[in-house]
């Protein structure tokens, strides 16, 4: 039995084939020449491909590391204001004087009588000076 299928060969199986059977094969030597070179390329720019993404991400890396750097400079000098900030929130703020708040206590309170003074009189029918008209005493 004989098989018709077509083996493909890789481009070293090739390269070995032709330099092997030197008469038959200086087509597959150009052929697996061009394929070895081809695949040493494509391997030589994936190496490159992944230094730069290494040198991508390490400039990444080292920005990010800066920004961190800098968050935690700020961060610590608001930790380091921190003590300043509460001493000024305790602070005693300063009250008004006894004083002060009778004395404003006494004056509203004053205000207070004299307005009800002053209304009180002003609902009162005022009495008349001169005699009634008629008389107050009922006779029997």
């Amino acid at each position: 039995m004989t098989s018709n299928t077509a083996i493909r060969l890789t481009s070293r199986q090739r390269l070995g084939r032709g330099i092997a059977h030197t008469a038959a094969g200086p087509v597959d030597i150009a052929r697996g020449t061009v394929g070895v070179t081809a695949q040493s390329v494509a391997a030589t720019i994936s190496g490159l491909r992944q230094q730069y993404r290494k040198s991508q991400l390490r400039r990444e890396l080292t920005a990010a590391q800066e920004a961190v750097a800098r968050e935690l400079a700020a961060a610590q000098e608001v930790v380091a204001a921190l003590p300043q900030v509460i001493s000024e929130a305790r602070a005693p703020r300063r009250r008004p004087r006894p004083v002060v708040v009778g004395l404003a206590a006494v004056a509203v309170l004053g205000a207070g009588a004299i307005a009800f003074s002053l209304i009180r009189r002003s609902r009162k029918p005022e009495q008349s000076t001169l005699p009634p008209s008629v008389q107050v005493d009922p006779q029997p």
